[in-house]
């Protein structure tokens, strides 16, 4: 499993997005080329990057430009199939074996797209404000982590219908964050943590429903029910 640590490497550039479904082998796929600058160097075709928080595997390398072939669950989910040619990009490569972890575990798998709402600048950082849908709040803890196009961030705090998060001035300098306006739209993936928690959560209120359906005042009194 490739997994990365939300700490961007290098902003790229987009060399070209096709936004044209081709054959590729036995599958369908978008197109897009990106400049990917130093991190090209010792990458081979199979590896990861994470380009604006989705990880994608380099199909071909030509110089500092790395091709991805995009699926389209991948191209729908998140805001790649947004991409134009020249517009700035996020790039991690995956983590290797002894790296350090100064982020938080990303797996470059979106859970959704949420949009910037306001933003909030003072005091030496800026306050971003997403707006994105409850399937994702039920995911999004105060204080928590979260990834906004591949980017760790820790969660300020969380409202009815959205979230904050403070962006220092090293992030503002170094990712695409610090060119975001109102009514842009981010990759958000939530902490795998909290992913893993809810499901458990979920699992266990599912069977005891389950259970509680199957309990009779006859079984009660027999001293037969084991919660």
């Amino acid at each position: 499993m490739r997994v990365f640590t939300g700490i961007i490497q290098h902003v790229g550039r987009v060399a070209r997005a096709d936004g044209a479904l081709r054959r590729v082998g036995a599958t369908d796929a978008y197109l897009l080329e990106v400049d990917i600058g130093p991190l090209a160097s010792g990458l081979l075709p199979g590896a990861s990057v994470a380009v604006n928080g989705a990880c994608l595997t380099v199909a071909e390398l030509r110089g500092a430009v790395a091709r991805f072939d995009v699926v389209p669950e991948t191209w729908r989910r998140t805001t790649l199939g947004a991409l134009r040619t020249g517009e700035p990009v996020n790039l991690e490569r995956s983590l290797r074996v002894g790296d350090s972890l100064d982020g938080h575990f990303v797996q470059g798998h979106v859970d959704g797209v949420g949009t910037v709402r306001r933003i909030d600048r003072g005091g030496g950082e800026w306050r971003l404000y997403v707006r994105c849908d409850a399937g994702l709040l039920d995911l999004v803890v105060p204080k928590g982590s979260i990834a906004l196009d591949g980017t760790s961030l820790t969660v300020v705090d969380v409202t009815r219908d959205g979230f904050s998060v403070a962006l220092v001035p090293t992030t503002l300098e170094r990712t695409v964050l610090g060119r975001r306006q109102p009514g842009d739209c981010l990759n958000i993936e939530t902490d795998i943590l909290a992913r893993l928690v809810l499901r458990r959560a979920t699992a266990y209120a599912d069977a005891a429903a389950r259970s509680a359906r199957g309990v009779s005042w006859d079984l009660l009194e027999s001293g037969g029910y084991e919660p």
